[in-house]
C-alpha cells in the first residue's frame, strides 16, 4: 500500500468526478455544501456534549472515563477540523488543492489510530473496574491513566508523521498503491489486529464472568454495579459501531492494492467512515441514561436558558425526618466483593460492631 514513487503534486480529482474533499461535482455546491456543514456542526455539538456529560454528570466523574473522553477528542479532530475545511474550499470554489486533502489524510489517520489504542484501553479499564478485586483496580491511578492517554497521542502523531513523511502507507488523496509490503502488513497487524482482538477478549471475559457471578446466590450488587455494566455495554457498541463504519473503507484499500477501484466508491465509503464521529456520541445518548440525562440537562442549560443543577443536591437540616437514626454499611461494588465467601464474613463481623449515635438536640446520623 505504499505510493512513495508517486508525486504528492497531483491532481486530487478522480477519474469519475469525484473530490477527496470536496464529493461528487455531480451535486450541487449548495447540497455538498448544507451536507459537510450539517455533519461538522451536529457531530461537534455531540462530541462537546459527550465531553461535559463526564464532567456534570455524577456518576460518570470517574477515572477510567478518561479513555471515553479521549475518543471523543479524536472525533473532533474530524468534526472542527477536516469537515469544516471541505466546507471552506467549497465555498472558496477552490478544485481540491493537494495540500488540504493531505492535511484532511493526517487528520483522518490519527484520529482513527487515537480511536483503536482508546477503545482498547477503555475495554481493559472495564474489565479491571467489574471483574478485578479493589485493591487491583486502585492501581490504575488518575496519574497513569493520564499518562496513557498522553501515550496514546504520542505514539499515534509519531506513527502518522512517519507514514505522512515518507509516503509508507496508502495514498488517500491520489489513490495510488504498489501492493501490500511486509512491513505494511507487520503495522497493520500491530495497530488494527492487536487492539481490536484485546478489545473483544476483554469484553467476552467481562461478560461471562459477570454471568457466572449473577447466577451466585450470594450476588446482591448495588444499582451504580448494573450502572457500570450498562457503561461498559454502551462501550462495546462505540466499538462494534466504529468497525462497522471503517471496516469497509480498510477492505477496500486492502483490494486497491491489487486492481484499480472507481474513485466514487473510494471515496463515499471513505467519507462514510469519518461519518462515525458524528454518529459515535449519540450511541451513548441512547444507550446509556446517564449520557441521555446529562445530554437533556445540557440542552436545557444552553438551548433553553432554564435553570439546571448538575451537582448531587444534599438533604438540608429540615428535610431530615424527626429521630431518624440510620447505620448504613455500604461495601464496594466489585462483584468479587459479593462473591467472595471471605467477604461475607467480614460484612458480617462489621454489622455486628455498628454503632448509631443518636442526638436528639442536633438529630445526627452517622454512617459507619
Amino acid at each position: 500500500m505504499g505510493s512513495g514513487a508517486y508525486n504528492r503534486s497531483e491532481a486530487t480529482l478522480g477519474d469519475d468526478g469525484v473530490s477527496p474533499v470536496t464529493l461528487s461535482s455531480d451535486w450541487s455546491r449548495v447540497v455538498r455544501l448544507l451536507l459537510i456543514a450539517s455533519l461538522a456542526v451536529i457531530g461537534s455539538l455531540g462530541n462537546v456534549y459527550m465531553i461535559s456529560a463526564v464532567m456534570i454528570e455524577d456518576h460518570l466523574k470517574k477515572r477510567g472515563n478518561t479513555y471515553v473522553v479521549n475518543v471523543a477528542l479524536a472525533d473532533l479532530l474530524i468534526t472542527g477540523i477536516l469537515m469544516p475545511a471541505s466546507a471552506v474550499v467549497i465555498l472558496a470554489g477552490l478544485e481540491a488543492p493537494v495540500q488540504v486533502c493531505s492535511v484532511q489524510w493526517f487528520l483522518a489517520i490519527l484520529s482513527w489510530l487515537v480511536t483503536v489504542l482508546s477503545l482498547a484501553a477503555i475495554a481493559a479499564e472495564n474489565y479491571a473496574r467489574l471483574c478485578l478485586p479493589p485493591e487491583k483496580y486502585a492501581k490504575l491511578t488518575t496519574t497513569r491513566i493520564t499518562i496513557s492517554v498522553l501515550l496514546i497521542w504520542f505514539v499515534s502523531a509519531v506513527a502518522v508523521t512517519i507514514q505522512h513523511i515518507y509516503d509508507l502507507g496508502p495514498d488517500y488523496c491520489t489513490r495510488r498503491s504498489e501492493g501490500i509490503l511486509p512491513y505494511q502488513a507487520a503495522v497493520a497487524a500491530f495497530f488494527v489486529a492487536m487492539p481490536a482482538l484485546l478489545t473483544t477478549l476483554c469484553y467476552a471475559k467481562t461478560i461471562i464472568q459477570v454471568r457466572l457471578a449473577r447466577a451466585h446466590p450470594s450476588f446482591k450488587p448495588p444499582i451504580a454495579f448494573s450502572w457500570d455494566y450498562s457503561l461498559m455495554k454502551t462501550n462495546m457498541y462505540s466499538f462494534f459501531l466504529f468497525f462497522l463504519f471503517w471496516m469497509p473503507f480498510g477492505i477496500l484499500l486492502f483490494i486497491g492494492s491489487i486492481k484499480n477501484i472507481s474513485a466514487r466508491l473510494f471515496y463515499n465509503l471513505a467519507w462514510f467512515a469519518l461519518s462515525k464521529s458524528c454518529v459515535n456520541n449519540f450511541l451513548y445518548c441512547i444507550a446509556d441514561r446517564h449520557f441521555r440525562n446529562a445530554y437533556i440537562n445540557l440542552f436545557h442549560y444552553c438551548c433553553c436558558k432554564t435553570t439546571v443543577t448538575f451537582s448531587r443536591r444534599t438533604r438540608g437540616e429540615g428535610a431530615r425526618p424527626s429521630g431518624d437514626v440510620r447505620v448504613h454499611i455500604i461495601p464496594g461494588y466489585n462483584m468479587y466483593s459479593y462473591t467472595s465467601p471471605q467477604r461475607s464474613r467480614e460484612s458480617g463481623q462489621t454489622s455486628k460492631r455498628s454503632i448509631a449515635t443518636f442526638r436528639p438536640q442536633s438529630r445526627d446520623v452517622y454512617e459507619l
